[in-house]
Order: C-alpha cells, then structure tokens, then sequence
C-alpha cells in the first residue's frame, strides 16, 4: 500500500504542477490574446518543425550510437537499434515518473542483452555526468554571449541564496551519509556495496575507454542535434525567425533547465522560454505560442517512438533469435 501511495505521489505531483504552470501561464492572457496565439499556431511554418523533429531524432539515434563505446569498453555489446529504442521507452517512461527512464533504460538491455544492471546503469549516470557538463558549456556560452540579460532573467526567477543554502545542507547530509555507509558493515550495506562495484565501473568506462575521441564525436553531434532543433523550431514563427544566435542559445539554456527540472518540460518549458524572450521584446503571446509548438511536437515524437519501440524491441530480438 504505502509503495503504490509513492509511486502516485511520484507520478501525480510532476503532473499537478505542470497543470499549475500551463493555468499560471494561460491565466494572464485575455480572450483576444489566447485568440492571437491561436492564429500563431494556424500559420506556423510547420516545415522547419519538420526539420527541426528530424535533428531531434538523430539526436536520439546519436545518443543510441554512443552508448555503445560505454557498453563495448566492458565487454558488452548492444545493437545502435536496441540501444535507441531502450533510449525511447526511457523518455516515454520519463513523462510519466521523473528519472525513472533510467532505470527503464537498464533494464531494457538487462532483458534482451543480458547486460548487467549495475554496468549499464553506471554507464547511463556518467553520459548524464557528460551531458552536464556539455550543458554547462551552453550556459557559460550564453552567459559570454547575452550577460546583461541572463543576469536579469536569473536574478528574477532563480532563488540563488535559497539554493546556496539548500545546497549546503544537502552537502552536509551526503558527508554524514557517505562516512555512514563507509564505516558499517551490516549486511544489508555490504549487498549494496557489492552492487555499487559494478556501478562504478559503469560509471569510470567513459574516462577510461580507448576511443574517447569516437565517444565525444557522438556527444558533438547530440547537441548540435539539440541546438539545431531550437534554431529551426524559432524558424516556425515570423515573430522568433528574427532572433540571433546569441538569444537562441540564451533561449535553449532556459528550456533545457526548464525540462532538466521538470517531468519533461510539460508546463515549464513554454512559459520559461516565454519569459526569456520578453527580454528580447518578443510578445508573451508569441513566445509561449512557440514554447507550445517546439514542446508538443518534441513530446509527440518521444510519444510515438517510444510506444513504437514498446511494440517493435520485442519483434526485433525474436527475429534475431
């Protein structure tokens, strides 16, 4: 009982509060407005929301291709097709409970690779750990870039001296955690770590690997992936076609965290895109007109692939048998 209590929790909370952010973000919108925005979506070029949908899923398959260097370095292998659609179910399934597409991901190759879990898990948590800090490259070249304005944008929506604070306990927790676990030798610490072992080593493949150069080639052409989707999905409305490179990333930066941080960007994505691009004296109604139409086609396509995948992996290891 109290196990199905938290999963509602996990799953209803994320979708309560993304709810809460399309009534919050729509709430401020007169009749004639949510009307103009609606015409935004009737005349949208939705032939660079074509373009835009094929670099993000070649984002996916890249994703799917470097996977493999990880998995390779420990003695394993997984087809680039099995490996994109584990990469699928996981982002469907994160829709659904925040960070459970990685464990969804694991467990995938677990069953028709015969992959371990702990490896592969590990192998997932350092490409998060090089994904970090490709996207804090991003933020550090939009804060050179467009300083004055992500300046203003932050120090108006980031609680800075709230998370220090909140960050320094969770320090202080992780110290007294780790010292704990370090020092106890009851059973049930020394299964888990046991466990931790081959989770490490999943972890250390990537900066231990001989082909870093293939690996970091992939992670490449995974953001270029996500940039050039951003940059052709402005291209959609004459209102964000005018942008420069500059405030697209400014722009991809916000929507990035806003889907990092959320359960998929679902609400957060199109109104923190909306506010940024204020700064850049773009309407509120055509912002969050094109928040909404990069969103659902992104989710759309996260949707359809990995319920396809869902339907597909199956089929595909029978016939390989």
């Amino acid at each position: 009982m109290k196990k199905t209590v938290n999963k509602l929790i996990h799953i209803l909370l994320p979708l309560a509060l993304g709810v809460f952010l399309v009534y919050y973000a729509f709430s401020k919108f007169t009749q004639e407005q949510i009307e103009e925005m609606l015409l935004h979506f009737k005349g949208a070029n939705y032939r660079y929301i074509f373009i835009a949908s094929i670099f993000s899923v070649l984002s996916l398959w890249a994703r799917a291709h470097r996977w493999k260097y990880a998995l390779n370095y420990m003695g394993y292998t997984s087809s680039t097709a099995t490996n994109f659609m584990a990469i699928n179910i996981g982002y469907l399934m994160n829709l659904t409970v925040p960070r459970s597409g990685e464990v969804s991901r694991a467990l995938v190759l677990q069953k028709y690779q015969q992959i371990p879990f702990d490896k592969s898990f590990g192998s997932i948590v350092s490409e998060r750990v090089v994904d970090l800090i490709c996207l804090l490259l991003c933020v550090f070249s939009a804060l050179i870039l467009q300083y004055d304005v992500l300046e203003h944008f932050l120090l108006r929506y980031v609680p800075v001296e709230q998370l220090l604070k909140v960050g320094l306990l969770a320090l202080v927790a992780l110290g007294v955690c780790v010292a704990a676990f370090m020092l106890l030798t009851w059973k049930p610490i020394l299964f888990v770590k046991r466990k931790l072992k081959g989770l490490v080593e999943g972890v250390n493949s990537i900066f231990k690997m001989p082909a870093k150069l293939g690996f970091l080639f992939y992670t490449l052409l995974i953001w270029i992936g996500y940039i050039a989707t951003f940059f052709f999905g402005t291209l959609a409305l004459n209102e964000t076609s005018i942008l420069t490179f500059p405030m697209i990333m400014s722009a991809f930066v916000a929507g990035s965290f806003a889907v990092s941080f959320t359960n998929g960007g679902f609400g957060a994505f199109p109104l923190i895109v909306a506010e940024l691009l204020v700064l850049y004296h773009i309407s509120p109604v055509a912002g969050t007109a094109f928040g909404w139409i990069l969103w659902t086609t992104q989710t759309a396509i996260v949707v359809v692939l990995g319920a396809l995948s869902f339907f597909v992996l199956p089929l595909y290891h029978t016939k390989k048998s």
